[in-house]
């Protein structure tokens, strides 16, 4: 009798610790909050956008592929190509950003940030 009440003791500790680690490993210790871009804000080519395209996009977009992404030809490339159109979601640049082989290429800001100018009207500013 000692014996089973010792093997259901021990299976009882066991089933104690596998539940209990569980529990505690199902816990986050990091939220995830969405990044703060502020839609309503005055986006600018020039200040905003550009430098993304600098750090990001040139070095194919450099010239030899469309959309050109260089400063002072990026606007233009962009616009008589049919890239920032409305809705931004639906837009060629916006759309290519989000998803394939360039979604890694920009953060969740940089592509808000580029969404944001072009629901503002993509304007050469």
């Amino acid at each position: 009798m000692n014996k089973i009440n010792a093997g259901i003791k021990q299976g009882l500790v066991i089933f104690v610790i596998i539940a209990a680690t569980a529990v505690l490993s199902s816990c986050e210790k990091y939220k995830f909050s969405p990044p703060e871009v502020d839609p309503n804000a005055p986006w600018s080519l020039s200040t905003d956008i550009q430098p993304i395209f600098n750090a990001k996009c040139i070095s194919c977009h450099g010239g030899s592929q469309q959309p050109d992404l260089r400063e002072g030809r990026s606007f233009e490339s962009l616009t008589k190509r049919g890239y920032v159109t409305k809705p931004a979601e639906s837009s060629k640049l916006f759309t290519t950003l989000s998803s394939g082989s360039h979604e890694s290429r920009t953060t969740a800001v940089e592509k808000l940030k580029i969404r944001y100018w072009i629901e503002q009207g993509a304007k050469n500013n």
